[in-house]
């Protein structure tokens, strides 16, 4: 699954990349509204968090401009700001939910697995398909009972294709699911992933 972290602060966006990489999801960082706004619109992403105070474009407009072209996409604000007026205009801005730094991250990564699981709540969280399962829960993957050891992209690129197993990919648009705007390979990377 891929992240777009919208945050200007750069130590907190490289340890929410890091903390987020960790568990195996892909993360791109914009460190301002407008970069946020240009990736938002040029790839898809499974889930944006999101500065409220951000130069060139804050984060409740970006949050608006981000509601009114996917009304399905888990957006959390996370800010500094904590009243009660902050808080309630960024949930009227359209974010799914609102955390205050300094924040705990495994408080936050728990939030982020509760969006990502209510943007998909009728599927089962454990995919099949024949003796092989995969389970986005805890990142494991077996075939007949027996776990998998798959690298970081393996299982990505895995995650895609049973999340989505009536659709054929481009090699173009595999890059842009599963790896970063920072690293994007060439297409030939994903035809020796894909073996």
């Amino acid at each position: 699954m891929k992240i777009l972290v919208v945050e200007d602060d750069q130590f907190i966006a490289e340890t929410l990349a890091d903390a987020l990489t960790e568990q195996l999801f892909v993360v791109d960082i914009a460190t301002d509204g407008q970069v946020g706004w240009e990736q938002a619109q040029a790839y898809d992403y499974d889930l944006i968090l999101l500065d409220v105070m951000l130069p060139k474009l804050d984060g409740i407009t970006l949050c608006q401009k981000l509601r009114y072209i996917n009304q399905n996409i888990p957006i959390l604000l996370l800010t500094a700001r904590n009243n009660n007026q902050d808080k309630v205009k960024g949930l009227n801005a359209g974010a799914d939910d609102y955390v205050v730094k300094p924040f705990n991250l495994e408080e936050l990564l728990a939030r982020i697995r509760a969006l990502l699981r209510r943007g998909n709540e009728s599927a089962s969280p454990i995919k099949k398909w024949g003796n092989l399962c995969l389970n986005p829960e805890n990142c494991e993957v077996t075939y007949n009972n027996k776990q998998l050891n798959l690298t970081p992209k393996e299982y990505e690129i895995l995650n895609l294709f049973m999340h989505n197993n009536q659709r054929v990919f481009s090699c173009s648009a595999i890059l842009d699911k599963v790896w970063s705007f920072e690293d994007t390979p060439t297409e030939d990377t994903v035809r020796a992933h894909i073996k």
